[in-house]
């Protein structure tokens, strides 16, 4: 299938916008417990928090990217969708996550594919948190 028109508009991707209650709350639950990094911040409607080359975007009740759609649907946080974090040592994190209160959604599954188990940010938006297969039980680089 050819997608010249689509190659000539989009360069990247810029980001994952995640809906938020509370957007100080989630930049300090993103760096503290996952280690992000605030890149930008207009309080209390918008941050932005990377990870390597991913950045989320956490808008308030105030963003622009949160008002509600041409319907009057409200854009709310939570469902399946999420962003997933590769980690190392996942039993090790999740032990220290438990101990500051993290909100887990299930336990930890194991596949064929590596271990994974779901938390979540402050308003409910899903976080995978992902080891491959293979990798050492608690290795670090």
């Amino acid at each position: 299938m050819d997608q010249p028109a689509a190659r000539s508009f989009v360069r990247s991707v810029h980001g994952v916008r995640y809906q938020v209650k509370d957007v100080a709350r989630s930049v300090a639950f993103y760096t503290r417990q996952l280690g992000f990094e605030l890149k930008h911040q207009q309080l209390p409607a918008f941050a932005n928090v990377s990870l390597g080359e991913v950045s989320l975007l956490l808008s308030g009740p105030g963003a622009s990217g949160s008002r509600p759609m041409p319907g009057g649907r409200p854009q709310e946080p939570g469902g399946w969708n999420r962003v997933v974090l590769r980690v190392d040592d996942l039993p090790g994190f999740v032990a220290e996550l438990k101990k500051v209160g993290v909100r887990f959604r299930n336990d930890v599954e194991t596949g064929p594919g590596g271990r994974q188990v779901q938390i979540e940010d402050p308003d409910g938006n899903p976080v995978e948190l992902f080891e491959p297969a293979g990798a050492p039980a608690g290795a670090r680089p």
